[in-house]
Formats: C-alpha cells, structure tokens, sequence
C-alpha cells in the first residue's frame, strides 16, 4: 500500500482523535491538516522506515502542543459539546491525550512513549492520571459480583480508591440479582464462576434485560466468556489482574458510556 492511501486509510481515526483531544471537529481538523503537511513534507525515506502511524499521531500532538489546543477550545468546547465531551474537557490536557490514545487508539504503553517523546514510565503515569481524573468525573455506584472474599475487598478497595461507591458484593447470580433490585449501579465488575456454580454471565445478562449499565467481566475462565452468550459491548479481564488494568478500564467504560456521562451531567 502506497503512503498517500496508508495516510487515508488513517485519516478517520485522526480526525476523531482530534476532536476528542479538541472539543470540536473544526478545531480538530485544522491540526490534522497541519500534521499532514508535515508529514508530507518528510523525505519518503523518512515516511516508509517508521510505522507511519505512530508517525502521524506524532506530528499531530506536536500540532496540537504548538497551538494550544488542548487548553485554548476548553471553554468552547464546554458550551456547545455532549456530556462524554465536556467530562473530557475537565482532564488536564496532558492526561486527556495519553488517556485518549490508550483508550480510544489503542496505543501500547511503548508507542504512547515514541509519540509523546517520553520514558514509558511517564508514558503510564499519564494515562493512569488521565484514568483518575475521568474517574472523578464520572464517579458511580458499582456492583461486584465476586465469590472470592480476598479478591471482592481487593476490587471494593480499587473502586474506592476512584471515588465510587460499592453498591454491595454479590457471590451468586441470585445474590447479584437481589442487590441490583435495590439499588441501580452504574457500571458492573463480575466474575463468571461463582460459589454455588451459579453463572455471573447469566447474572450480567438477567441485569442487562432491565439496566443498561458498563460490564467488566474478571475472571480466572476467559474461554467461559468466549464461548457463552457473552453481553456486547464488555471488558474482559484475565486473573491475576493487575490493579492499574482495572482503574483504566473503569474510568473508560465509563467514559465512553454516552448514558454515565449524561447522569453525571444531570446531577451536578
């Protein structure tokens, strides 16, 4: 494939990365053009001996550092954008791009380094500060349905940590069903196998037919999730996890969860 139609082919996905870094699509786009015409005004040899696109995203965040963007479309942006859009307009920028190209790029923690020009123990300081500040937020009530003790107060401890709050923990699918009568959480982790046999992917489905909530799915038997009538969109997570994997993936199905950020909204 020719530069021009790789540059094309990426051309969406910086644009929308622009505008979540931005706040508006105008604002965003007018950095993509300057990022591409310096990229095209590389030597070829410059464009094809390094992976093009950490090659693009680079010289965009040095578009948007050069003009400000980040800060300067913060108060526009908090007028005209959706709820998700003006949460994100609270982080402060440097964290708000480390965590967009982790959570919305997908970005490793070594290319997130490569285009912010820094060690990768920055790199993940930035994205962990950027998933503690969307936490913030976009703070909720979170159900956990875990039938190991240790690691129910492990996780009830993380999701304190983020400034949640812990709707109950449930160790059976009856028990998750209970609790979510009682109180509606906003974003739910579950383990799959549960103490008396019991299914916490049935449990999350039962809770899906009536609450529209984020699912994190931690577990010890990720192929139970592969091949059961897995909820869609989920995050899944493997045992032993690591506490940083869950913050991130908290604070970004939040995030991108359109309903947490307009019930934040409504009750600030």
């Amino acid at each position: 494939m020719s530069v021009s139609r790789q540059i094309l082919a990426e051309l969406p996905m910086l644009r929308r990365f622009a505008r979540a870094v931005t706040g508006t699509q105008e604002a965003g786009d007018s950095h993509v053009e300057t990022a591409l015409s310096n990229v095209l005004a590389l030597p070829e040899s410059a464009r094809t001996t390094v992976d093009l696109r950490l090659i693009l995203y680079k010289f965009l965040i040095a578009a948007l550092r050069a003009n400000d963007a980040a800060t300067t479309v913060k108060a526009q942006s908090a007028a005209t954008g959706t709820a998700a859009d003006r949460q994100l307009m609270r982080v402060s920028p440097h964290h708000r791009i480390a965590f967009l190209l982790k959570s919305l790029e997908g970005f490793a923690l070594s290319d997130i380094a490569h285009i912010l020009d820094c060690s990768a123990t920055d790199a993940e300081h930035l994205v962990a500060e950027g998933s503690r500040e969307i936490a913030e937020h976009l703070q909720t009530d979170v159900l956990i349905i875990e039938d190991e003790p240790l690691i129910a107060l492990d996780l009830e401890d993380l999701v304190l940590g983020l400034g949640h709050r812990v709707t109950g923990i449930a160790r059976t699918h009856a028990e998750a069903l209970q609790l979510i009568g009682r109180k509606s959480p906003g974003i739910v982790l579950s383990d799959i196998k549960l103490a008396d046999g019991s299914s916490g992917l049935s449990a999350v489905n039962d809770i899906l037919k009536k609450h529209n909530v984020p699912v994190i799915f931690i577990t010890a038997y990720p192929e139970r999730f592969l091949k059961g009538d897995k909820p869609e969109p989920a995050f899944l997570v493997t045992k032993p996890y690591l506490p940083e994997t869950i913050r991130a993936l908290i604070s970004q199905a939040l995030f991108f969860d359109q309903r947490a950020g307009l019930k934040q909204e409504s009750a600030a």
